[in-house]
């Protein structure tokens, strides 16, 4: 496997089959496994195999699986409700430093991902402003 590791890392050493997992999909690229914190049944997470801390650290020939795999798992859990989650960085809720997508079933107001969008007012010239800031980037 030429995909770049990190011997430190968790999701690195279950790749490497070091720790144990309940795999629910494996190709060279991808791998997909229960939570073993769920937050309802069947919340799984997906993987690149390619060790990156953030998803700009990824190769784009490393995420091509991805969302199948996840579009594949929701139809297997029978989720009719769910959520795809993938954070970046300490304070956008990352635990691990290696890119991750949750896929977590939202069965009942109860289980699953909590409630609450932090929306706040726009302003239109600012809006417009980022706008195009962000698409002259692009």
């Amino acid at each position: 496997m030429s995909t770049k590791m990190s011997a430190a890392c968790i999701f690195c050493k279950i790749i490497k089959g070091e720790i144990p997992c309940f795999k629910l999909f494996e190709s060279d690229k991808t791998l997909a496994f229960l939570d073993i914190n769920p937050l309802s049944k069947g919340h799984a997470l997906v993987i690149p195999k390619h060790h990156g801390e953030k998803l700009t650290d990824i190769p784009d020939d490393q995420l091509g699986e991805i969302l199948p795999v996840v579009k594949r798992l929701a139809a297997a859990t029978g989720a009719k409700d769910w959520n795809l989650l993938q954070n970046n960085g300490k304070l956008a809720h990352q635990e691990v430093g290696h890119v991750h997508f949750h896929m977590i079933p939202k069965p009942n107001e109860k289980e699953g991902l909590g409630v609450g969008w932090p929306m706040q007012a726009t302003d239109m010239d600012k809006l417009k402003a980022l706008f195009e800031d962000i698409k002259g980037k692009m």
